[in-house]
């Protein structure tokens, strides 16, 4: 697998925690999307993306998997097919 999968058509959105670190799924194959779950194990090439919150908010984490700005959504999915 070279490229990930699409897991959603529109961006994820969570209410972080100061200081709290998020793992991105960047495989597209976690069933706990968008955070990884190790389905990337099977993938082979792909390896969560580490973020943390700077501040307490809702942030929108990428789900096409097409962002040029991972892990956050930069509104790819509406060019990604």
């Amino acid at each position: 697998m070279t490229s990930p999968v699409r897991a959603s058509d529109a961006p994820f959105a969570v209410d972080v925690e100061k200081g709290k670190d998020y793992y991105w799924c960047a495989c597209g194959l976690s069933k706990a999307q968008p955070f990884c779950d190790g389905s990337h194990k099977a993938a082979g090439v792909f390896v969560p993306l580490k973020y943390t919150a700077t501040e307490s908010a809702t942030v929108y984490f990428c789900g096409c998997k097409a962002t040029g700005h991972p892990p956050m959504c930069d509104g790819a999915h509406n060019k990604a097919v």
